[in-house]
Formats: C-alpha cells, sequence, structure tokens
C-alpha cells in the first residue's frame, strides 16, 4: 500500500512538472500587435515603434479614449520616435534624439505631446515636466473606418513628411521637415575635390532644391562632356535650362535627348524629353 501512494505521488509530481514546462512555453499573441517603421527623410532616417490596438466593435474617442484626456496613443507602452537629427515639427524646432508621443483628443483637434521621458507603459506616469513639445492639430473625420490604430508616413519629400495617425473614424496628421541644405553642399563641395565628381547628381540636387543654377548647369555640361550619348543627362540639363529661363536651350537640349532616346529605343526618355520641349515651346 505504502509502496502505491509513494507511486501516486511520483506520478502526479511528473504529470504536473511536464504540465507547468509545456504552459511555460506556450507563447500567446497580444491583443495589440506592435510594428516598427523606418523612414528615410532626405540623407538622415526617422524611427517610429508602436502599438496596434483594433476597434472591435467598440465607440474609441469620447468612450473607451475620453475627450480631454492624455492617451498613450495606441495600447500598452507609448509610441516611440527617433529623430537622427534636429526636425522642425509644426513649426517648432525639435532636436536629434528619441521621444514618447502622448496625445489629448477632442472632438475637432489634438494636442500632440512629445515626451522625453519615452519609456512609459500608458499614460499613468505621465508628468508634465517632461514634456519637450505641446502643439495643436486639428483632427477630421473619415468616411471609412479603420479597424487597427494607424501611423504612417505621407507627402514624403526629400525634406519633409507628414505623420499620420487614424483609428475608427478620425485621423490627425501633423508635419515634419528638415533643413540639410547645408550638410549636402558641403558634402558635394568635398566630393568635388576627388577623382570621381559627382556631377550629374550634384546638378540634379541643386536643381530640386532651388539653388544655385548657373552652378548647376556648369554641372550638367561637365556631366555631359564625360557622357555626351546619355539621354537622360540631356533631359536634366534641358531641365536645368527650363528653369533658369533659356526656353530656347532647353529645346535644343532635350531635342538632342529625344534622339539619342530614340536610338537607344529608350520610350521612357523620348517622353520625358518630349515633355521639356513642350513645356519650354509655350
Amino acid at each position: 500500500m505504502k509502496k502505491s501512494i509513494l507511486t501516486f505521488c511520483a506520478t502526479t509530481v511528473l504529470a504536473l512538472s511536464i504540465s507547468t514546462a509545456s504552459f511555460a512555453q506556450v507563447k500567446l499573441p497580444q491583443a495589440s500587435s506592435s510594428t516598427s517603421i523606418t523612414q528615410g527623410l532626405g540623407i538622415k532616417n526617422i524611427a517610429l515603434t508602436y502599438q496596434r490596438p483594433n476597434v472591435n466593435g467598440r465607440v474609441i474617442f469620447g468612450d473607451l479614449v475620453p475627450y480631454n484626456e492624455v492617451w498613450r496613443t495606441g495600447a500598452n507602452s507609448l509610441p516611440v520616435i527617433k529623430f537622427e537629427e534636429e526636425v522642425t515639427i509644426e513649426g517648432n524646432k525639435v532636436p536629434a534624439g528619441t521621444y514618447g508621443i502622448l496625445t489629448i483628443p477632442t472632438k475637432t483637434d489634438w494636442t500632440i505631446i512629445l515626451t522625453k521621458n519615452s519609456n512609459q507603459w500608458g499614460a499613468y506616469t505621465y508628468d508634465k515636466k517632461d514634456d519637450l513639445l505641446r502643439f495643436n492639430v486639428k483632427s477630421e473625420k473619415l468616411a471609412n473606418k479603420v479597424e487597427s490604430f494607424t501611423m504612417q508616413f505621407e507627402n514624403v519629400t526629400t525634406n519633409s513628411a507628414t505623420l499620420s495617425l487614424a483609428w475608427a473614424n478620425t485621423l490627425t496628421k501633423f508635419n515634419i521637415k528638415v533643413d540639410q541644405n547645408n550638410e549636402i553642399m558641403a558634402s558635394i563641395d568635398e566630393a568635388m575635390k576627388g577623382e570621381k565628381k559627382p556631377y550629374l547628381q550634384a546638378a540634379q540636387f541643386y536643381l530640386n532644391n532651388n539653388l544655385d543654377l548657373n552652378k548647376a548647369l556648369s554641372w550638367a555640361n561637365e556631366a555631359e562632356k564625360a557622357n555626351p550619348n546619355v539621354p537622360y543627362i540631356s533631359y536634366w540639363k534641358a531641365k536645368i535650362q527650363l528653369k533658369a529661363g533659356d526656353k530656347k536651350g532647353a529645346i535644343a537640349t532635350a531635342q538632342k535627348g529625344v534622339e539619342l532616346a530614340q536610338k537607344e529605343n529608350n520610350a521612357e526618355y523620348v517622353k520625358l524629353n518630349t515633355q521639356v520641349i513642350k513645356q519650354a515651346s509655350k
């Protein structure tokens, strides 16, 4: 009898051990998924990590998320945004660094808060003394419901982007800008001292950023000398001439670009050079 009891106890302990070990290894999905985005902006990056709760049939703003109260902006931990360099957000300078995002939604607009305390679970320990920046932006109603809370970068250019926040039937957004011209121009000047000079890339940058067009044209000419039979160089040179007001020169350069592109059966640059000719002919 004693042996049977001992055997039973040993068997029970073993079974419990196996059950506990099995349970410890179970991986369950989070109710709100986590997402990370790295968005290039000019020559640097913005990194964003946030949680994505779902509507799940609930009334979100004004109920689950009360109006006029600080909200964690998603679920679980705060969204964390990292800037590799100084940026301007809605006219406010923000130094390079890592920040948490909190918000205060109302029916018509939101207060966006960048906090220096980015390591927070929810808004329970939020302290206004940690604010780096506060600003207000308008919100709008969406015709189509957004089931999962979504933050995304939109309208990205070489020096600006919009960060939008959408959930349920509400959308708000704010603008982020960078000023990298001095840094990029300095790097171009340095590269021009080297053996392999980036003439065309430099000309494109100056054209696209409304910088010295005479310098841009001189670089385009150098690129053309090095590669006289390339239709895309003719296209960019013609665009510079057009922007500088030299319509006659732009037409002549673009016509050359069309001829070169036709020889290569390059329909894309036949089209693009032809577009410059039409613009310059007005």
